[in-house]
């Protein structure tokens, strides 16, 4: 019993007289900006970041993202990693706690105490602690449970990533088809043109070479259509490599869907706050990594100081021989272990400098991430600020160009005006209604651009736990 006193006194001592390592600041500074210094786009309302697909108005959009989530690797990959980095934390967290083991053993041979053959039999439990006086596990706990945060963070990102990667295609796939479709108009016109030139010619009222000019700009736009379809076909298969569709489904659900652009308030906004760059889930992970180094840094330091253990058992035995059967009980309290590094060649203080400098990497990292994060919003406020100072030029130019070419035509079939005066008429329309299609895109793609500059929607005090891993739609 005395025994078992001075141990506990002993044990009482260490505990209180223990000391927390210091670490270096689990957070450092990296402060946005107060506001953006990139224009804004004007009116509107601030749209809602967690809304973003399902504001594009798009029926294919949404179902094509699910489908892409559900067999991306670099989601899975993620994933994979956020259980990995749960099962690590779990580990880390019971290196804290007594551990507690069951044994037991038989056995038949000569015993020399009763002198025969005897059967030996044991059972019992065995109990161990490390007890945690300068926080070295606790620290590992933090560490771990820092970068479980930070693998939650990156799930989330991929799918981010993936959701606007299939949006950026299936805006891709729509121009595509709306340009083909300009094509074939165009060539339909082309080919009307070069059927009237060819009828005119027989009729002596038009030169062969006004006809062949005729039959060469048709055969140019049958040409160009074909190549503008067999873009399509290419960024159809894309879509399907994207989101595992079967290629027949996937054209269905596209053509079946009417493409209308997106409403112009869907791309004016007024408003977004600097701080939306803390919801970046790779600004989020690299804050969390800071802090997952400096738990490292007071761990190290940790393993430089004394270690103490304490262990003790309890247990049963029984001796079996000719009929008669003997028990024994046994406990012990002990041993309590104190180990105390005295050389170890400079192994642990360059264990401590290495955590250090991979403390150091990590502030640089996050800092860096922020600067980029910042960077990236501004582009596409920019982008998207020059797509809407552009858009109403582009439609007015497009609408004029096709009143000229109306015009033109008219004349050219009155006899008033040239071919060649038609087909650079036909082709500036051309251009110009493309070249509307294009800043759609563009303005699209910067609207994406901004989803993921925004991170997303995300909101760090909502990080997925692993049931909503699994199950969890697109935002």
């Amino acid at each position: 019993m005395t025994l078992f006193v001075r141990t506990l006194g002993i044990c009482s001592v260490l505990l209180l007289g223990a000391c927390s390592t210091a670490r270096p600041p689990a957070a450092v500074e990296a402060r946005p900006p107060a506001s953006w210094t990139a224009p804004l786009p004007h009116g509107g309302q601030m749209a809602d970041l967690a809304q973003w697909w399902r504001q594009w108005n798009d029926p294919a959009l949404v179902p094509l993202i699910e489908a892409a989530q559900g067999i991306s690797p670099s989601v899975a990959q993620a994933r994979s990693r956020l259980l990995q980095a749960r099962a690590t934390q779990t580990t880390a967290g019971a290196a804290l706690l007594p551990t507690l083991d069951a044994q037991a053993t038989s056995s038949r041979g000569a015993n020399a105490q009763v002198g025969s053959l005897a059967t030996t039999s044991q059972a019992g439990l065995q109990a161990a602690w490390e007890v945690d006086l300068f926080g070295a596990n606790a620290a590992t706990r933090d560490a771990a449970s820092e970068r479980l945060a930070g693998a939650q963070a990156l799930w989330h990102e991929a799918r981010v990533s993936v959701a606007a990667e299939v949006a950026q295609q299936t805006s891709s796939l729509r121009t595509c088809l709306q340009q083909l479709d300009v094509a074939e108009r165009d060539a339909r016109s082309r080919g009307e043109t070069s059927r009237l030139s060819d009828l005119s010619e027989r009729a002596g009222f038009t030169a062969p070479a006004t006809a062949a000019l005729a039959r060469a700009s048709a055969a140019e736009a049958v040409a160009r259509a074909s190549q503008q379809r067999m873009q399509c076909d290419v960024e159809f298969k894309t879509l399907v490599a994207l989101t595992g569709q079967d290629e027949a489904a996937l054209r269905q659900l596209i053509t079946a869907t009417p493409i209308t652009p997106a409403p112009d308030s869907l791309f004016a906004i007024a408003a977004l706050p600097a701080q939306v760059i803390s919801q970046r889930p790779d600004v989020y992970n690299a804050e969390r990594e800071v802090a997952a180094a400096s738990a490292e840094v007071g761990s190290a330091q940790a393993q430089r100081y004394p270690r103490l253990s304490l262990s003790g058992n309890i247990g049963k035995a029984w001796v079996r021989t000719g009929g008669t059967s003997n028990e024994v009980d046994a406990w012990t309290l002990g041993p309590l272990s104190l180990s105390l590094p005295l050389f170890d060649g400079g192994r642990r203080a360059a264990q401590v400098d290495a955590a250090r400098a991979r403390y150091d990497e990590s502030v640089a990292l996050y800092r860096a991430s922020i600067r980029r994060a910042v960077s990236e919003v501004e582009q596409a406020l920019v982008r998207l600020q020059s797509t809407a100072e552009r858009n109403a030029s582009a439609r007015a130019a497009a609408e004029g160009y096709r009143v000229s070419f109306d015009a033109t035509d008219a004349r050219w079939r009155g006899g008033l005006a040239s071919l060649v005066e038609l087909e650079d008429a036909r082709r500036t329309a051309l251009a110009a209604q493309n070249a509307v299609l294009a800043l759609q895109h563009e303005r699209q793609s910067a609207w994406i651009a901004l989803y993921r500059a925004a991170g997303g929607g995300w909101d760090s005090t909502t990080a997925p736990g692993l049931a909503e891993t699994a199950q969890a739609g697109t935002r």
